[in-house]
């Protein structure tokens, strides 16, 4: 960097206070190369969340260098000026960096992990460089952060690293403000880091890191499954080319048609060639998986490509992403072709991290096991997005991509924990003007998810300094989250599961108008005490109104109806008054208790109508995952098929639509299925359009919102937004936050906290 000549001008000195993304970036090197650069004398120093700079020199440059603290910042720094002051010189001879301050109680921002940059993969393949082909590479612009912070401030003694003592080279390198890697704090090389060991079921064991990442590769080579250690946990690899050993995965996870995730090496001039012989990438998509995040992301699968059939049954797209960690890019380079990476973890729980745990629970599902000894002191699974409607949408948030920081739109007079609901769950720790959504959790029904639950809500109250006094769950009360907030000892409040999901939605979009919402998913416990799941809302959070709803219909079995379509379908038939050939052998006794109202709670919810057409078409009957139907009724749609008419009739204060239509159209077998498929997200588009007409013809709303899983669904998504945009309104979709059940904590926050407000 050319240093500017030093000008003659009275000496002045001034204090910037820049909060924000500035710890885990490199930010105080910067700083103090920049300081050099206009000969400025003072120092930097690293406090609980923010950085103080006190520096001084003649005026022009001292301008300069504070406009540059911001403009010239790091690329993974997303600085902000706290305070910005003038202050009397002192008798300084330099610029230093001080000691880091643990005392200070200021703007806390735990930094996510970051991918492999660049700098350092160029390093990792020259031979000539002392951390060549070295799995644990890293400089203060990547490797993991979140995942391996003990406390604050981010210091080596403050992380899982710290049982790792420098070596002279890298201690040099650490101590040196004018290296990369200055204050790097994961920073380490094959004599003093984390090292890798390979352990196989035929009780090979190999403790060398080369040899080990060796032996991997030729079990991987060999078709065998095997469970690997990375940033945020384990995923479970094998070929993801070849059709035996994605079935031996499937058959002993068990996970017999979930979509499974495919990690590819880079490669071409962008690194993204051997994704496109897969898949089918647009702009967006491209983006995507170049981008900071390194997320999965679903796009488009070729018509012949040579991927497994078993990696994504039934599906259009697959979930496709690059390597992230300098081990992944060892790995998938040396294998030479793409790895099915899926979590490591039992159905529903959250990603594995520890050795031990990981060979004891999934003895019977890996061949063998590649360890590291660097600890991973909580889970952050890999991130998903798929493009809707012009933009790309998270479907979860997670390594990378979170913690989720977001500014409130309103100030919360006490801090608060907000628990989610029961799937797909993150937690939310909102204090004042800020709130931190946590990476991906789970399902919680099992006590994994709930203990670590349990220790992300600890951690992020310690990582920082906010402690709760308020506990926000979901109004449903069998919910483990809801049983958790009333064993804690703290005041507790309930937000309806809908109100949360609209909450979530206008807060993040800035709708401050009032605003039509609707949230279409499964199922949430409405104030009325039935299963939501079809509602439109008019308002604001805090002041929701529901306008609009779908017709009822029982659901046989209650929460079976989730895994077995069958029962959606049967209940839309019985209800209409017909019967139903397709019914599974034993449904006249399922009719009966349904007739009697016998474990056959009412709901309105749109995910369980798209259950019943993946049934009525002799799709999907029974589901192995969530949304199994629902996936394929849109994988198969014509997206040009025009659905029938869905009657919408007002009863009292709201807005009902029949679903009635769509039997006799999705039972029809001369039509195509892909003719009734394209129908019924046609119908449900339509309908949602037909439903904002009527509202603002009695309230002028102009602002629409879509969100709940069901929005997770593109060609719904895009449809039902191109009908709204049609006829005027200003259409909202979720950027940042999920649109399903991992946005429910921030709604709550927002929900909660606009209900507090005085």
């Amino acid at each position: 960097m050319k240093k500017r000549a030093p000008s003659p001008s009275p000496l002045e000195a001034r204090r910037w206070v820049l909060a924000g993304r500035v710890q885990g970036v490199g930010f105080r090197p910067f700083v103090y190369r920049l300081a050099h650069r206009y000969h400025l004398t003072g120092w930097v120093q690293n406090q609980r969340g923010q950085v103080e700079v006190l520096a001084q020199g003649n005026g022009p440059d001292l301008e300069a260098f504070g406009h540059d603290l911001v403009r010239q910042a790091p690329p993974l720094a997303r600085p902000e000026v706290r305070e910005s002051i003038p202050v009397s010189p002192a008798p300084l001879e330099s610029f230093v960096i001080l000691p880091s301050e643990e005392s200070a109680d200021t703007r806390i921002h735990v930094p996510p992990d970051y991918f492999t940059c660049d700098a350092c993969l160029a390093e990792l393949e020259d031979p000539g460089d002392r951390r060549y082909r070295y799995p644990f590479i890293n400089c203060t612009q990547c490797g993991p952060r979140y995942t391996l912070i003990a406390r604050l401030p981010y210091d080596r003694p403050h992380t899982s690293m710290a049982g790792f003592p420098l070596c002279p080279d890298c201690a040099r390198e650490y101590a040196d403000p004018m290296d990369r890697r200055f204050h790097a704090e994961p920073v380490a090389c094959p004599v003093c880091g984390p090292r890798l060991t390979y352990h196989a079921h035929d009780g090979a064991s190999v403790t060398d890191t080369a040899a080990a990442l060796s032996a991997c590769v030729e079990a991987l080579r060999a078709g065998q499954v095997v469970a690997v250690k990375g940033i945020g946990g384990y995923h479970l690899m094998c070929d993801a080319r070849l059709d035996a050993p994605v079935a031996r995965l499937r058959a002993r996870k068990p996970r017999p048609h979930k979509p499974l995730a495919v990690m590819f090496p880079l490669e071409g001039a962008d690194g993204l060639a051997a994704v496109r012989e897969a898949v089918e990438l647009t702009a967006q998509e491209t983006e995507l998986l170049r981008g900071p995040l390194r997320p999965i992301v679903l796009a488009r699968r070729r018509a012949r490509d040579t991927l497994s059939s078993g990696i994504a049954p039934g599906l259009a797209e697959v979930g496709v992403m690059l390597p992230y960690s300098p081990l992944h890019h060892l790995l998938l380079r040396d294998f030479g072709g793409p790895l099915v990476a899926t979590s490591a973890n039992l159905s529903g729980e959250p990603v594995l991290t520890r050795g031990q745990e990981v060979e004891e629970r999934l003895a019977r599902v890996a061949d063998a096991f590649l360890h590291h000894d660097r600890p991973i002191l909580r889970p952050a699974d890999d991130p998903v997005f798929r493009s809707a409607a012009g933009a790309p949408r998270p479907l979860r948030i997670g390594r990378g991509s979170a913690p989720l920081e977001l500014h409130l739109p309103l100030r919360l007079a006490r801090p608060l924990l907000a628990l989610g609901a029961h799937m797909k769950n993150t937690v939310a720790l909102a204090w004042e003007d800020r709130v931190v959504v946590s990476p991906h959790i789970g399902d919680m029904g099992t006590p994994r998810s709930l203990s670590v639950l349990e220790q992300l809500t600890g951690d992020l109250q310690e990582l920082y300094g906010v402690r709760a006094e308020v506990l926000v769950h979901d109004a449903h009360p069998g919910y483990a989250t809801t049983r958790w907030a009333s064993r804690q000892g703290l005041p507790s409040a309930a937000v309806l599961h809908h109100h949360a999901h609209a909450s979530a939605l206008v807060a993040e979009a800035g709708v401050d108008r009032p605003c039509l919402v609707f949230t279409w998913d499964g199922v949430g416990l409405g104030e009325d005490g039935t299963l939501w799941g079809g509602e439109s809302f008019l308002g604001h959070p805090g002041a929701w109104r529901r306008v609009a709803t779908f017709r009822r219909f029982r659901l046989p079995g209650g929460e079976r109806a989730a895994r077995e379509p069958w029962r959606s379908a049967a209940s839309l038939c019985w209800t209409s008054g017909r019967d139903w050939p397709r019914a599974p052998a034993g449904a006249d006794l399922v009719r009966d208790a349904w007739a009697r109202g016998l474990n056959a709670p009412e709901t309105s919810a749109v995910g369980r109508l798209f259950d019943a057409a993946a049934a009525l078409t002799g799709r999907v009957l029974t589901a192995s995952y969530e949304g199994q139907g629902p996936m394929g009724l849109e994988a198969i749609a014509d997206p040009e098929a025009r659905g029938p008419e869905l009657p919408l009739v007002r009863q009292g204060d709201t807005w009902v639509a029949d679903w009635a239509p769509l039997v006799d159209w999705l039972t029809d077998d001369a039509r195509p299925v892909e003719e009734r498929a394209g129908g019924l997200h046609d119908s449900l588009a339509r309908v949602a359009a037909a439903v904002a007409r009527a509202v603002r013809e009695e309230t002028g709303v102009a602002d629409v919102g879509l969100c709940g899983g069901v929005f997770q669904n593109r060609l719904l998504t895009e449809r039902a937004a191109f009908f709204l945009t049609e006829a005027g309104f200003r259409v909202h979709l979720n950027r940042e936050v999920p649109p399903n059940d991992g946005g429910i904590s921030f709604g709550q926050v927002i929900e909660y906290g606009a209900r507090a407000r005085p």
